[in-house]
């Protein structure tokens, strides 16, 4: 069973905006098929007005949609022009129908037991967990099977290209991205990985299982073609940039906050995440 809990207390203020979690929380704020069902567009009205999303706002453009449709261009809208928001939004949307009796069965605005399953399966998938009573939490990802760690490591792949901090330290472990993916890697393959190994040790380790070089061999330099060569240094950059971005790993805390030691730039901090990013995927595809 997976744990739900909240990580160190924190209490959960946005939720990461993807396309299957814009279409499974537009799902919820559905017309009823007959009467009325709540919320109303009133009330998302106020959520749009609350976090600034006026402007991806088709109702306030003069269109007229339904309540799905609207909040799926709201939130589409957001991904682009104001992701911030749109993710606090999310939020918004929940609450608002946990409020208006949405989660509970025999409410008249009840959403729907397959509505909420998916949304549950979709939460799950990014990270996230949702009861049946509509309260969010972060997932405890060492609690996945496999297949869905390999698939919630993917969503924080995408993330993380995308310089999104959040993505670089994984909610509900001690963890960062990198060294996840390193630890599914040899799980995947070896059965367990060492836990108390340093960094390095643990990422040298998940390269030589996947069959790659942490360091240059002089007699495998001079023997290889050009384009082996070049293979080798990439491969060996992509190592030594590994732990040069675990040096830089803010490691107080408990897996929440900013990532990296405040005495790094925001830019320089955005480059560590994509760092990552492209490391975790190379890794990821060479598992395959």
């Amino acid at each position: 069973m997976v744990k739900f809990g909240k990580l160190g207390g924190q209490v959960i203020t946005k939720i990461i905006l993807t396309e299957d979690i814009i279409v499974a929380v537009s799902k919820l704020i559905d017309d009823a098929l007959s009467g009325r069902r709540d919320p109303s567009h009133s009330d998302i009205e106020s959520q749009i007005k609350k976090y600034g999303l006026e402007k991806g706002d088709p109702n306030s453009q003069g269109q007229s949609v339904g309540k799905a449709k609207r909040v799926r261009y709201v939130l589409n809208w957001a991904i682009e022009f104001n992701l911030d928001s749109g993710e606090k939004f999310i939020v918004g949307l929940l609450n608002l129908v946990r409020g208006v009796g949405g989660f509970r069965k025999g409410s008249q605005n009840y959403v729907g037991e397959e509505e909420i399953i998916n949304l549950q399966q979709v939460m799950k998938n990014n990270g996230y967990l949702l009861d049946d009573a509509g309260n969010i939490g972060h997932l405890i990802l060492d609690n996945l099977t496999e297949l869905e760690m390999e698939e919630a490591l993917w969503n924080y792949v995408r993330r993380a290209k995308k310089g999104q901090e959040d993505a670089a330290l994984l909610t509900g472990t001690s963890k960062d991205l990198l060294e996840a993916v390193a630890a599914h890697v040899l799980v995947k393959l070896w059965g367990s990985y060492p836990q108390t190994v340093n960094f390095p040790t643990l990422l040298g380790q998940t390269f030589v299982a996947l069959g790659l070089k942490t360091s240059v061999d002089d007699e495998d330099m001079r023997q290889a073609n050009p384009v082996k060569k070049a293979k080798i240094k990439m491969e060996t950059s992509l190592y030594e940039l590994g732990c040069s971005i675990n040096m830089l790993r803010n490691k107080t805390g408990t897996g929440h906050g900013r990532p990296f030691v405040p005495e790094i730039s925001h830019e320089d901090a955005r480059l560590a995440i994509e760092g990552m990013a492209i490391i975790s995927e190379y890794l990821l595809n060479k598992l395959k």
